[in-house]
């Protein structure tokens, strides 16, 4: 099956943690925001989508995952979808909703990242409230990071089946997607989490871990992989990082 990923062009987004888990299983699909229109594709297929009057199960908002002439949305359901057809996942019920408790986690996770740098509204820009990301940033570093970031250092250090990975003795995709999210936090917060990092030895050696299996690094080493810019989630203001 060939699948289809509907994201925003020119930033990694939540759009990434679906990339991830697709180049993780070499897995057929066509990164639909970042092709050009002349083949259909691009900003204009995105909405097309969003605003098909026919559309019956119709997406909030990308990303949005197309296979076949099924529609999933939001990351963790897509991942939840991906996981058993990508091998990402165990089989048993309980291994995979404690997966997708973990990468829930992470989503909240992630909408806290990116509430620092627009505490008050998205449509507003950064300069517009510059003065409360400023108190936001302080309590995000203080506390929310390490709260965490210690969370997934605990949870690899209690897997009975070893701390290499989050769940059981093999990768899945919320290994993939907390592998992103230091990333991100590493560009976008470079002096907190090298404060934080010395506490974090597992989370920080499960993240070099991931860069280096084959896949991801091939996909990290290409036209394919989107940069971190001041655009997306994770966006590095110094003044944010004292």
């Amino acid at each position: 099956m060939r699948y289809e990923l509907y994201y925003w062009p020119t930033i990694p987004g939540r759009g990434e943690f679906v990339r991830l888990a697709l180049e993780e299983a070499g897995a057929d699909y066509v990164d639909v925001g970042n092709g050009s229109s002349k083949e259909g594709l691009g900003v204009p297929a995105i909405n097309a989508w969003l605003e098909d009057d026919d559309v019956l199960y119709l997406p909030f908002a990308p990303p949005f995952l197309k296979a076949g002439d099924q529609v999933v949305s939001h990351v963790a359901n897509i991942l939840q979808f991906l996981g058993p057809r990508l091998g990402l996942v165990a089989q048993d019920d309980a291994t995979r909703l404690w997966t997708l408790g973990l990468q829930l986690t992470l989503t909240d996770f992630v909408a806290e990242i990116h509430d620092v740098h627009h505490p008050i509204g998205s449509s507003l820009h950064y300069r517009e409230q510059r003065a409360e990301a400023h108190r936001r940033a302080a309590v995000f570093t203080g506390e929310r990071l390490t709260r965490f970031l210690r969370y997934f250092e605990q949870v690899l250090k209690r897997n009975p089946q070893g701390s290499d990975y989050l769940v059981g003795d093999g990768l899945s995709y919320v290994d993939l997607s907390l592998f992103h999210v230091v990333r991100g936090l590493e560009y976008a917060f470079p002096n907190a989490m090298q404060r934080i990092a010395p506490e974090l030895p597992k989370v920080m050696a499960l993240a070099d871990r991931v860069a280096e299996r084959p896949n991801i690094a091939a996909y990290l080493a290409s036209s394919r992989r989107l940069p971190f810019n001041e655009n997306g989630i994770f966006r590095h203001y110094p003044e944010l990082d004292p």
